[in-house]
């Protein structure tokens, strides 16, 4: 049985709310797409290699105007377009900038803001968030795109920013999105849950288990395979319950919930530094900032916390 949105609740969960038009099908419109990245009102977004740029002031605003990009040293050529907003039907665009984050850091016009912390900020709306989640997975996509993966020589962005293309070899190259699964896993009970801590987490914090998906498998097969790889589980039934953009870089995590049906715990060093069985009481501890070892779950913009909260709740 496929769990629907509505029985996570809340749903506190980032980068779920995008809500542009993508104009898909007006990609390869070159007058139309310049048309609109000269319009008055046009925001474009603007990203270094590890955080997005903003203006200074008191409120945050997602975009700057096109003259203050080009200052700031956009290409006019490297722009992405994202889509038109839902009730303006403002554009927005994206693009990254070659200065390094201490350059920019020092001018006292900018403020300069990863998108992690943004979302723990909760300063934006989530259609913002939403459209930021897009904006960084293709900036991203396009920094580390540069050349080509056949040929090796330079490539140049078509589709308004949703391809390469080798001029040398004529190649085209698409973004990609990775899935991952993340997954609680629970005892044949349901009464406890599978917890591991990845030394690359904060101190304390522990979490589901996940992993990206191979080649040729179905998300069963990959919770069942990453499951037993991290903690020696063998799982059984496997229900995917949501999804969420997780934009660092580019991946789409598929939340499921697994039953084991196995108990003893086996982790290798390179996967997890620790992993247990924890009861209601113990996670209910660890949401309540009370667990006697300090132990927590991941914050709320995570899809892992919604799997936690959701499966302590009752809702799962």
């Amino acid at each position: 049985m496929l769990a629907t949105a509505a029985d996570l609740q809340p749903m506190e969960m980032s980068f779920l709310g995008n809500t542009l038009d993508r104009q898909s099908t007006k990609r390869g419109d070159k007058a139309y797409l310049a048309d609109l990245l000269n319009r008055p009102d046009t925001e474009i977004v603007l990203s270094t290699a590890r955080t997005l740029v903003f203006s200074s002031g008191d409120r945050l605003e997602l975009g700057h105007r096109l003259d203050a990009a080009k200052a700031l040293g956009a290409d006019p050529v490297e722009m992405v377009f994202l889509g038109l907003r839902e009730e303006s039907g403002r554009a927005l665009f994206a693009t990254t900038l070659a200065q390094d984050d201490e350059e920019l850091d020092a001018r006292a016009d900018l403020q300069l803001i990863d998108l992690r912390t943004l979302a723990l900020q909760n300063a934006l709306s989530p259609e913002d968030m939403g459209a930021l989640a897009q904006a960084r997975a293709l900036i991203h996509w396009h920094r580390t795109h540069r050349f080509c993966s056949r040929c090796g020589e330079k490539t140049v962005m078509a589709e308004a920013g949703y391809r390469r293309d080798c001029p040398s070899c004529e190649s085209n190259h698409f973004p990609r999105t990775d899935p991952c699964v993340i997954m609680l896993i629970t005892d044949e009970t349901g009464d406890r849950a599978l917890l591991g801590r990845p030394a690359r987490l904060p101190e304390g914090i522990y979490t589901t288990l996940a992993g990206f998906m191979e080649p040729g498998e179905t998300i069963e097969q990959a919770v069942r395979r990453e499951t037993l790889e991290e903690s020696g589980i063998t799982v059984g039934e496997v229900r995917l319950i949501s999804n969420q953009p997780w934009p660092f870089p580019a991946n789409l995590m598929l939340g499921c919930i697994g039953t084991a049906t196995s108990f003893d715990i086996e982790i290798e060093d390179d996967e997890l530094e620790a992993c247990k069985w924890c009861d209601r009481d113990e996670v209910r501890q660890m949401v309540g900032h009370s667990h006697p070892e300090g132990h927590l779950i991941p914050p709320s913009i995570s899809i892992a916390h919604e799997l936690i909260t959701g499966w302590l709740e009752g809702h799962l």
